[in-house]
Formats: C-alpha cells, sequence, structure tokens
C-alpha cells in the first residue's frame, strides 16, 4: 500500500473495446467498454463526444465513483447526472466498474487496505493514453468519497493525470483517518464500504500506532507526497457531511499549499455528502476547471 511501492508497479493498460452502444446523450455517444487491468478484464461506461474530433484528440476524464455495494452496483446507474454534464461539455468519460463490480472480473476489495482499485483507476489511465480518440495528454481525473481517495492518490503515484476534481473525499492521511473517520461500522454509509475501516485493527497489530511507527503510516498517505501532485487539484465538500469530515478537504487544501501545489477549495454551507443543494454549482465550477487545464 506504499506510495514508493505503487509507484514501482507498471501499468500498460490495454487496447479498449467498445462492447455495446447504449442509447445515446444530448451530443455524445454512450457505450459500454472494457480494458484488461492485472489481467482482469474490467468493464465501464464510456461516452464519447460527437462533432468534428479535435486533431490531437478529445480530452479524457477518468471518473471514480464513490462506495455502492458490489453486489448492487449497475454500471448505467448512480452518477448519472454527473456523467452527462462533464460529457455534454466535450469529455470522453470514462467511468470504470472496479474489480468485482457488475460485470468487471475479480474480487471486490478494500479501497483502504488493498491497492486493486488504484491498480484499476491507473490501467483506465494507460488505456485511454492508447484509444485513438483520446488525446493522451489531456487526461483528467473527477472522484468522489472513495473514488477520492483513489483519485489523490493515482496523482501522486502518475504523472499522467493532468488536473483532478474531487468531491467530499476520503482524503485525509491514515493517522487522520485512523483518528478522525467513523471508528465503527455500525451505521451503513452508502458511498463508503461496510467494515473498509478495519485496516486500523489490522494495521495497528502489524505496524504499530502512527506513534509507534511514523514511518510506516508516512509511507502509505498520498498527503507525504503532495509536492509530487500530477496537476491541480480543486475540492468540493458540503460543511453538512455526515460521512466524510469537510476537515479532510480542508486540511488537504492546506497541505497542497505548503507543498506549493495549485489547489482550489470550495465549501458548501449545510450542504451533505452529495453535494444535493449545491450541484449545479459545484458542476459548473467542476466544468471550468476542467476546461481551464485540459482544453487549449
Amino acid at each position: 500500500m506504499s506510495i514508493q511501492a505503487q509507484r514501482a508497479i507498471k501499468y500498460p493498460g490495454s487496447q479498449i473495446t467498445l462492447e455495446e452502444e447504449l442509447d445515446p446523450g444530448a451530443n455524445y455517444s454512450r457505450y459500454y467498454a472494457s480494458y484488461l487491468s492485472d489481467g482482469l478484464k474490467i468493464y465501464g461506461l464510456m461516452t464519447l463526444p460527437k462533432g468534428a474530433m479535435p486533431t490531437t484528440g478529445w480530452p479524457a476524464i477518468v471518473f471514480n465513483h464513490g462506495y455502492i455495494p458490489p453486489d448492487q452496483y449497475r454500471t448505467t446507474e448512480r452518477y448519472i447526472a454527473y456523467v452527462d454534464r462533464l460529457a455534454r461539455a466535450g469529455y470522453i468519460v470514462f467511468r470504470i466498474d472496479y474489480r468485482g463490480h457488475d460485470r468487471s472480473e475479480g474480487s471486490p476489495t478494500s479501497a483502504y487496505s488493498n491497492p486493486g482499485y488504484l491498480v484499476d483507476v491507473l490501467n483506465a489511465v494507460s488505456s485511454l493514453q492508447n484509444f485513438p480518440q483520446a488525446d493522451p495528454a489531456r487526461i483528467g481525473m473527477w472522484g468522489h468519497s472513495m473514488g477520492g481517495y483513489l483519485t489523490l492518490r493515482a496523482m501522486v503515484v502518475s504523472k499522467e493525470i493532468r488536473a483532478g476534481v474531487i468531491w467530499a473525499g476520503v482524503v485525509g492521511s491514515y493517522p487522520d483517518m485512523m483518528y478522525n473517520w467513523h471508528r465503527s461500522n455500525t451505521t451503513v454509509i452508502p458511498t463508503l464500504r461496510p467494515g473498509s475501516i478495519r485496516w486500523r485493527d489490522s494495521w495497528v497489530q502489524q505496524y504499530g500506532t502512527p506513534e509507534e511507527n511514523p514511518s510506516f503510516w508516512k509511507s502509505v498517505s498520498a498527503n507525504s507526497y503532495l509536492a509530487d501532485l500530477s496537476g491541480p487539484v480543486q475540492l468540493h465538500h458540503g460543511t453538512n457531511d455526515t460521512d466524510v469530515p469537510v476537515e479532510f478537504s480542508t486540511s488537504l487544501a492546506s497541505q497542497i499549499e505548503l507543498a506549493d501545489g495549485v489547489v482550489d477549495l470550495y465549501t458548501y454551507q449545510g450542504d451533505n455528502h452529495n453535494l444535493s443543494n449545491f450541484f449545479t454549482t459545484a458542476m459548473n465550477r467542476t466544468i471550468v476547471f476542467f476546461d481551464t487545464h485540459l482544453k487549449p
């Protein structure tokens, strides 16, 4: 799980196969698509803009969804409005189904104690870079909740992600997550994997507490490597988020600034984990940010 270990791995991706055409959007086509990750066939929803393709290809966004129980997850359900807005703005959107989700091969894991989902995310980036319609130099990433955790990690492991947007992200350091996040799994959180906090007990038993073994806890935290971020980051978080504390995002913004990185932080007074009250505002800001950093 260390960042250095993740950097040592190769993420070759594969050819992207458009498996099945779905009903189109307003100005874009929709497909079931697949690629390979760790030898597993990973599926996802892909949108392709209509119209004249830029000479270098379309800008693209890897879309990292939050936790949905894998046995309930379906490629074309949830996050529909999010994908639609990004696709209508002229982006290839690749909303990947992590391993063990819907038709994707493999077994689901805990994102916080197993690198499998991150491997799938980074292989999606490489696959997009080899996709004829995508511009390999203009790939961004969007993530919500658990998907925000994956986005931040991806941006300190890989140099290929030009800009990232995180909504209500699990972006605290591991010590911060250990001490200031949910301490039990008695309440089911819709975007977090039940039992995903169990890494606390096993890691403390194996490596000691953050006070006893700070080097280990630093090594697994993306926050320790913010000077290596591959591009600017935009953060969005509701102040009434009862699933992931807003302090994760406010602290991350300060940490990125201290590392001389580029970060925009937006907090939404009284809003929840999904930014239900300020969705349009947050999405407009998201698109302006991606347009600034991914379009000529």
